[in-house]
């Protein structure tokens, strides 16, 4: 199993007292999953319930206060910076560049673990990110200004950067979030396209059912900083299970057309708000 979540929990402490155990408002509380080699694994849950701690503790950027995150049997802390940035890469929500950097800059520092101190990269680098820009569609934009690209744009070519880094897992923190349809759909296709050709294992934190529903083969339902469900996307996307995440009443059914489930909120019901 690549990469092993197991009784993790984490908190962000406002009071800087970290000697008080409970004082801590903890984000994430004894929370374990696994994500299968090959797999898409989708996090749903409400804002702020954690989705996004719990890919910065996988990314190795966090620290759990309690429990491990294993990549191959191997604890992440342990491991050196750049060996694990080899073998896991992140695409966060957004990027904000600190300088105007080119397209094909911005994919090449997905060879930055990869490189020495003051090392530049060589024509095989440049290849590569040749090859990841083929893949995401972007090698047209190579020259152009990423600070001028569309929303569509700046995301696949961060996807590229990503690849460049030749992970075997890819984790994505709203990766279609501030996308209009058209751009959902590309991003969506792209990251099936690279999983199934690839075989790219993928954790998608979203708040898109009907995404997670048509790519992910496993799903992980958070709330509150708990995991209510973890399982394969049909067993776990059901109608009772997202009353429990939102508080909504929703229709789960097999659409004819695309083959997958779709999910059709209907009313939000009484208790606590999501």
């Amino acid at each position: 199993m690549p990469l092993q979540v197991e009784r993790v929990s984490f908190g962000y402490d406002p009071t800087h007292d970290t000697s008080d155990e409970s004082a801590r408002s903890f984000s994430l509380v004894d929370m374990s999953l696994s994500v299968q080699r090959g797999s898409i694994t989708g996090l749903l849950g409400p804002n702020g319930c954690g989705k996004t701690t719990l890919l910065k503790l996988m990314a190795g950027v966090l620290r759990p206060q309690t429990g491990a995150i294993t990549l191959r049997g191997r604890a992440i802390g342990r491991m050196p910076r750049r060996e694990l940035a080899r073998q896991i890469a992140v695409v966060p929500q957004e990027t904000h560049p600190a300088f105007d950097y080119s397209v094909l800059e911005m994919v090449l520092m997905g060879r930055h673990p990869y490189l020495g101190a003051f090392q530049l990269e060589s024509p095989k680098d440049v290849a590569l990110a040749y090859d990841s820009m083929s893949t995401t569609g972007t090698a047209h934009l190579a020259e152009r200004s990423y600070m001028t690209l569309s929303g569509g744009e700046k995301q696949r070519v961060v996807i590229a950067s990503a690849l460049t880094q030749a992970p075997d897992i890819l984790l994505l923190d709203e990766p279609t979030a501030s996308l209009d349809l058209a751009y959902q759909m590309e991003v969506a296709s792209l990251l099936h396209r690279l999983n199934r050709d690839s075989g790219v294992s993928m954790v998608l934190a979203t708040h898109d059912l009907n995404l997670a529903a048509s790519l992910c083969d496993s799903l992980v339902l958070v709330r509150s900083g708990r995991v209510l469900a973890h399982g394969p996307t049909r067993d776990v996307l059901t109608a009772a299970m997202i009353r429990q995440l939102y508080d909504v009443d929703a229709d789960v059914h097999v659409h004819e057309a695309s083959g997958h489930l779709t999910v059709v909120p209907i009313r939000h019901v009484s208790g606590e708000a999501p």
